[in-house]
């Protein structure tokens, strides 16, 4: 028999519902194959108790073997509501849509199916060593658990890393079945604890508790047994238990890790459930992407014999969508970790943002399912009858805004000696009229030698003033309502380069000019290293940004933000990356702040009172060692306790070796918890592209205003179209005159043609 003849053997390692299911897809996609799992328990052996699946997982799994489907559907239990319990007001939404069962149930049914296609199945025994397997199988399955020693073994190769978090948790259960997914947050005098609770049969439900770790040790749990913690915890939720009593099963308090690995397969090895990733219990995932692992496993086995190519294919297939969920699943960690930040919110407005927490239940979405829910949060809000969140006017000092969207800072090197020309014109003008609340310039550099390239706009001479006026005006007289704002910035380390599209960061090939920074570091290897500005120099420069401001004031802008972000001078000075001073300017934050807040003082003096003034600050470097995101709740305090009126909150572009976790709305987190800390108005920015993002951002309280850059790239009129697509046409976003005839979507097809008649049918 040939190697292509011989059945494949497949050793699979870690008996949790991701490896059995496996199995048994591998069986029974092809009955000649030979399958191992080894299980180092007995069959009976678990965490936890119960198991959620979504109604897609259910659909790929009766699609691949409609045995099990059926199988599971005679024991899930169902359910709509999620109940969301604070300061003993319980709100509940509708609509979500459950499934769960016994963790235990779901193992015997799937070791039945295994069984019955003659898997072989080998509990209470150690896999042997993952070389030992690789040699003798075609294929190893490592799904043995978060703590996988088949990955570890081969660490090189899959690189993973394993992230702790701030909280405690315990999986525990209750003998009765909660009638929704319910959240309770319990306030104690130590802090917030918070429940987890959903039903997995119709006499028992699941029941995670979790706290922070302080918390965790001042409540005592630290030197509690496993049966003093559980009575402990049903005595913190005496009312959401109804007085009966919780049990465990060898349960005991963890902190969850993410696992993320760069690669899930080597060789004949490929990775399976928590070994190749983790997501947080609280978006309910964990079972669920494994069994999604197992579908897309097989799939691709099925699809390409050769063990290597399919363990390629369901890598690219796979990766990207866990990778989507483990980034849900963070925010939602972090929601929790911090949810101290929100608890004093409006009642429903906290059910809303708990409900939003991981941004894949939004605004619209949590409409449909849900409107009057929703309905009711709106009026809670402030929300005009038939007005979204995002249309609701904002006050900053003596300015209001009509809307809370914001035409992101973008810039567009295409200045000739600093002046704004017709290209500026019309690319703000066109913005303008497309309906945002502000409208904001580029950076506009202080000086020459401020400028990022030779492309970017300027405000140091009266031609580029006179050219700012021409833009202003336009705005003010043709689209009346939409107020314009200046972003003043000096480019320090990283300037004199080439336009983005050209090759971004990459020095000018001639006619350089020198810089200056805090500290003589170029920004990336090979680039030009700047020279440390002196006292005398720092003198001057604070200069240049108050005449600066004097010209913008003259030009008509209504608002003015202050550039201390993206790696640039002011921010060179924030961040201990690029700041090595040994001086009064350089060491602690609180010294690192000092140039920036006098240049910040500097201008909100020379700027008109009665005029707002932000800060666009990073609010981390994305690099080990730099600006943290406790070091960013200080810097805004700063700058609001200077007079700050908004804090424009970035991330990164501060070190060119920087790691940013990406992801929808990624910034948001930072912003949401300086709004909370600081108690100052945010502006959020960062991969947020939908009016949905926008409306559940703003009603959630995550933000105040939300800037998006590219969608208006897009699409100049991007806001008068999100208006157009809730069908709204109030005051927060009004059709400029000559545009009123296409403020409705134009239609795409024929709609004439004749309808059903039931009498001519046959």
């Amino acid at each position: 028999m040939t190697a292509a003849e011989r059945p494949l053997g497949v050793a699979i390692v870690g008996g949790g519902p991701g490896g059995l299911y496996a199995a048994a897809l591998l069986k029974r996609l092809d009955p000649a194959r030979r399958v191992t799992l080894w299980e180092r328990n007995a069959p009976d052996d678990t965490f936890g108790f119960g198991v959620v699946l979504s109604d897609e997982t259910l659909g790929g799994i009766e699609h691949a073997d409609p045995h099990v489907h059926t199988a599971l559907r005679q024991h899930l239990v169902r359910w709509d509501d999620i109940d969301i319990v604070h300061r003993g007001v319980r709100h509940t939404s509708t609509g979500h849509g459950f499934a769960a069962l016994g963790r235990k149930r779901l193992l015997h049914l799937l070791h039945e199916r295994c069984h019955s296609l003659g898997v072989d199945l080998r509990f209470r025994t150690r896999a042997p060593d993952a070389a030992s397997l690789s040699a003798q199988y075609d294929l190893v399955v490592a799904a043995d658990g978060v703590h996988s020693t088949t990955r570890e073994a081969y660490a090189h190769a899959f690189r993973p890393r394993s992230t702790g978090h701030r909280c405690r948790y315990i999986w525990l259960a209750a003998d009765f079945a909660f009638d929704a997914f319910r959240f309770e947050i319990a306030e104690t005098e130590h802090g917030v604890v918070q429940l987890h609770g959903y039903p997995y049969a119709p006499d028992a439900s699941t029941v995670i508790v979790e706290m922070r770790e302080e918390v965790w040790r001042a409540t005592g749990f630290d030197t509690l047994d496993e049966r003093e913690s559980v009575e402990r915890c049903a005595k913190i939720f005496t009312d959401a238990l109804g007085g009966r009593p919780l049990r465990s099963n060898d349960s005991a308090w963890t902190t969850f890790r993410t696992v993320v690995n760069e690669r899930w397969s080597h060789r004949n090895l490929v990775l399976l459930g928590d070994a190749a990733h983790t997501a947080h219990f609280s978006i309910g995932s964990g079972t669920k992407l494994a069994v999604e692992d197992a579908l897309t496993l097989a799939a691709c086995l099925d699809e390409h014999p050769d063990p290597a190519a399919a363990s390629t294919a369901y890598e690219a297939e796979r990766k990207p969508v866990v990778a989507s969920a483990q980034r849900a699943a963070r925010a939602s960690l972090e929601w929790f970790e911090n949810i101290g930040l929100h608890l004093d919110q409006p009642p429903r407005r906290f059910a809303f943002n708990l409900l939003t927490r991981s941004r894949r239940v939004t605004h619209d979405n949590l409409r449909l399912r849900d409107s009057r829910f929703t309905d009711a949060v709106e009026r809670e809000f402030g929300c005009p009858p038939g007005t979204p969140p995002m249309f609701t006017p904002f006050r900053l000092r003596g300015l209001t805004l009509r809307n809370r969207v914001v035409v992101s800072p973008m810039d567009m090197y295409s200045a000739v000696d600093g002046v704004p020309g017709d290209f500026h014109l019309v690319h703000l003008g066109a913005r303008a009229l497309g309906g945002a609340g502000l409208l904001m310039t580029e950076m506009v550099c202080v000086s020459p030698q401020g400028r990022i390239t030779p492309g970017c706009t300027g405000l140091y001479t009266g031609r580029q003033a006179e050219a700012w006026r021409r833009i202003t005006d336009f705005v003010h007289q043709r689209a009346p309502g939409t107020a314009v704002g200046v972003q003043l910035g000096h480019s320090g380390r990283k300037g004199s380069t080439l336009p983005m599209w050209q090759g971004m960061d990459e020095p000018l090939p001639d006619g350089n000019w020198p810089l200056v920074a805090a500290s003589p570091l170029p920004y990336k290897p090979g680039g030009q290293t700047p020279r440390e500005l002196s006292r005398a120099r720092l003198t001057d420069l604070r200069e240049q940004f108050t005449a600066a401001t004097r010209r913008a004031a003259r030009c008509g802008f209504d608002l003015l933000e202050l550039h201390c972000a993206h790696g640039y001078l002011l921010s060179g000075f924030l961040s201990p990356l690029a700041n090595r001073r040994t001086d009064a300017y350089g060491g602690s934050l609180a010294e690192r702040l000092r140039f920036p807040l006098e240049v910040f003082d500097a201008v909100r003096e020379a700027w008109p009172a009665e005029r707002p003034m932000t800060v666009r600050i990073s609010a981390t470097d994305w690099s080990p060692g730099g600006t943290s995101a406790d070091d960013a709740v200080e810097i805004a305090r700063a700058f609001a306790a200077h007079g700050a009126d908004a804090i424009d909150v970035s991330t990164g572009q501060v070190v060119s070796d920087e790691r940013v976790e990406y992801g929808r709305s990624y910034q948001t987190p930072f912003a949401d918890r300086i709004r909370h800390e600081v108690g100052v108005p945010v502006i959020a920015v960062g991969a947020i592209s939908s009016w949905d993002d926008v409306n559940s951002l703003i009603l959630a309280g995550r933000t105040d205003l939300c800037a998006l850059g590219r969608p208006h790239l897009y699409d100049p009129n991007w806001t008068l179209h999100a208006a157009a697509e809730q069908g709204y046409s109030g005051p927060g976003a009004p059709w400029p005159a000559p545009y009123r005839a296409g403020s409705r979507p134009p239609r795409t097809g024929r709609t004439d043609a004749p309808g059903p008649r039931s009498r001519l049918k046959s």
